[in-house]
């Protein structure tokens, strides 16, 4: 296994860092997942492409060696989307946050699963928009404060795994930058997928989702992701272990037909008469 002055040097345009994370951000720990991953499969850097949306999560493609896009709020998988049609032997990875995939960018998510495309969506979830202020996002859970909600967030909050499956997509996992060995595996699986991927990683904001709600120190809110999660596999041998617990692990894997592959098929039946 690389060191991390290894994977650095391998896999991050080094001009571009020091990063701009807040420290003790999750963000960091997610994305050496993620890079990781690649590694593990041993993929040409040449044909991965990161797209990304904006946010704190969107500033990720800028560190990284690969072909890289940096899009609009809310619009990555839309860029993503035109990315695998034009390319479809490219592995399309997109990095989104919680608000840019599931508020402004919520259509493009649903749309890119029901279709089937193969990109895999890693959702660095902080439930908070981070970058833009402290506002509350549709992962803010109900009680929490924000910017915007002073006096706690009235909305529900979204399970965006279960959305992207309800919507289609055929691989669906979560982790938490507290399991990021576990997150690495998934999103490994999740890239290996010939589909639509989501991979939900669970982030820490310490420095406003944190501070606003009184969640103590970064290492803190990494300790309560460890008590606070159990896994899909330990559930169902037992399931009061998932009593009022976030279930983190491959949550659904059943492989249908790819989109451009179904796409490239009508085009050749219509070439041919």
């Amino acid at each position: 296994m690389m060191n991390c002055n290894e994977i650095t040097n391998k896999y991050f345009r080094e001009g571009k860092l020091p990063h701009i994370w807040c420290p003790g951000c999750g963000h960091g720990i997610i994305l050496n997942a993620v890079v990781r991953a690649i590694d593990n499969l041993g993929l040409n850097k040449d044909e991965v492409c990161v797209v990304s949306g904006i946010g704190c999560s969107s500033r990720a493609p800028g560190y990284l060696d690969f072909n890289t896009l940096h899009t609009t709020h809310g619009r990555a998988l839309a860029f993503a989307t035109g990315v695998k049609h034009a390319n479809p032997n490219l592995h399309v990875i997109v990095i989104t946050g919680d608000g840019d995939a599931s508020a402004i960018g919520g259509n493009h998510l649903i749309h890119a699963a029901r279709r089937n495309i193969d990109i895999t969506t890693i959702c660095f979830n902080n439930n908070i928009y981070g970058m833009t202020g402290g506002q509350y996002s549709p992962t803010t859970p109900s009680g929490d404060l924000a910017t915007t909600a002073p006096f706690g967030n009235i909305d529900r909050a979204f399970d965006l795994c279960s959305l992207a499956q309800g919507a289609g997509a055929t691989y669906v996992g979560r982790a938490t930058a507290y399991h990021a060995t576990q997150l690495t595996t998934l999103v490994e699986k999740a890239i290996q997928n010939k589909g639509f991927s989501f991979i939900e990683a669970i982030s820490v904001c310490p420095t406003y989702y944190g501070r606003k709600n009184k969640k103590g120190t970064a290492p803190a809110m990494l300790n309560f992701l460890k008590d606070a999660c159990a896994d899909k596999k330990a559930v169902e041998r037992k399931p009061e272990l998932g009593e009022n617990k976030i279930i983190i692990g491959e949550l659904y894997n059943n492989p249908q037909p790819e989109y451009t592959e179904s796409y490239k098929k009508i085009v050749e039946k219509f070439q041919q008469q």
